[in-house]
């Protein structure tokens, strides 16, 4: 493979400007059947910016899975465009009002990387249209509903906006009193840690409590690059959480999950979820089984500081909402006692 520098550019702007985004480009670094990355890329578009690419090792390897297109993506005849019914649950566009007291507000349309697994696949890269009014309308909306108390901030990839309409989006919500709490989804800190800019950070740690959710996968994603990002994030007091999706053939493995969650630690990022992969229609080539998923949070406990483990969480089809899945360790409950199972597989009795 060609060898990539992305140190020749002069910021961030300048790296996501010089993505790839056709098999043309592609097949200068790396070997690749240029007709199935264009017959994939006529329905879910490829960015692969200079940075994210430098990454990948080889052909098929857990960072490539992740942003090369795959002929699976038009061949899987399975799952849903929108299987968390995000778009019935709109009341104004790009926003979903799913839970009582929360909402998530959809504020970009484009990330510095087109994920393959996306659960948004029918609308990321696509012109979806995001705009001052769209945005304006769900901000109209969330001061209007009292019972909102927390606004999550997506898209897209909310810091692929530029400084001042971050600021003004946050600066607006900040003003609506009964808005306690703001969370920003982001996976920029991994596939572009170029943007987290001084300035940035300057605008972000005007608005506490805001919490940031960013989007790890493997350990070979954590970088000197990544963690400079991260900690110029918490250096400036924003809690850092890592949802993280479980995907086959990148992490459905007890020992790289167990590595990646303990060198998110060291970069002051908290585990919080590891998400089953949603049924999105182009994505049955990265889900794996419950049992395995579950097999991978028992690998976790006792294994791993409590620290690492986060929730196991399904995100129910029908806009159901998510829930999280436990492995069972009650084995059996009778005469006043229980009989657990440790993380070792001992049974131990215990009083009811």
């Amino acid at each position: 493979m060609k060898e990539n520098s992305y140190n020749k550019y002069s910021d961030w702007h300048d790296i996501l400007s010089n993505s790839i985004n056709r098999a043309e480009d592609l097949e200068k670094y790396m070997p690749v059947d240029k007709s199935v990355i264009n017959s994939v890329t006529e329905f879910y578009p490829m960015r692969i910016n200079p940075y994210y690419l430098s990454l990948i090792k080889n052909k098929a390897d857990h960072i490539w899975k992740q942003a090369v297109p795959d002929l699976n993506e038009i061949e899987d005849k399975s799952g849903f465009d929108d299987p968390l019914c995000e778009e019935s649950q709109s009341p104004v566009p790009n926003l979903t009002h799913r839970y009582p007291d929360r909402v998530l507000f959809m504020v970009s349309n484009q990330c510095a990387v087109y994920c393959r697994f996306c659960m948004r696949k029918r609308k990321v890269g696509h012109p979806f249209i995001v705009s001052d009014s769209t945005i304006n309308t769900g901000i109209d909306y969330i001061r209007e509903n009292k019972t909102i108390h927390e606004v999550v901030i997506s898209g897209g990839d909310p810091l692929l906006l530029e400084d001042d309409a971050i600021d003004r989006i946050l600066k607006d919500l900040r003003s609506i009193k009964h808005i306690e709490i703001l969370r920003l989804h982001s996976r920029v800190p991994c596939t572009l840690p170029q943007r987290i800019t001084k300035k940035l950070v300057a605008i972000l740690k005007q608005y506490h409590p805001l919490f940031i959710n960013t989007h790890f996968n493997h350990p070979d994603e954590i970088t000197a690059e990544a963690t400079l990002a991260c900690a110029a994030l918490a250096d400036a007091g924003l809690p850092l959480g890592c949802q993280t999706v479980l995907l086959k053939g990148v992490n459905d493995n007890p020992s790289v999950m167990q590595t990646l969650m303990k060198k998110l630690l060291t970069i002051r990022v908290r585990p919080y979820y590891i998400h089953h992969p949603d049924v999105v229609r182009g994505t049955s080539h990265f889900r794996t089984t419950i049992k395995e998923g579950l097999c991978i949070m028992r690998s976790l406990h006792g294994h791993a500081s409590g620290l690492c483990v986060p929730q196991y969480m399904i995100d129910l089809p029908g806009g159901g909402g998510k829930i999280p899945l436990l492995p069972e360790y009650i084995k059996s409950v009778s005469d006043g006692k229980i009989m657990v199972e440790n993380f070792k597989g001992e049974i131990f009795s215990y009083p009811e």
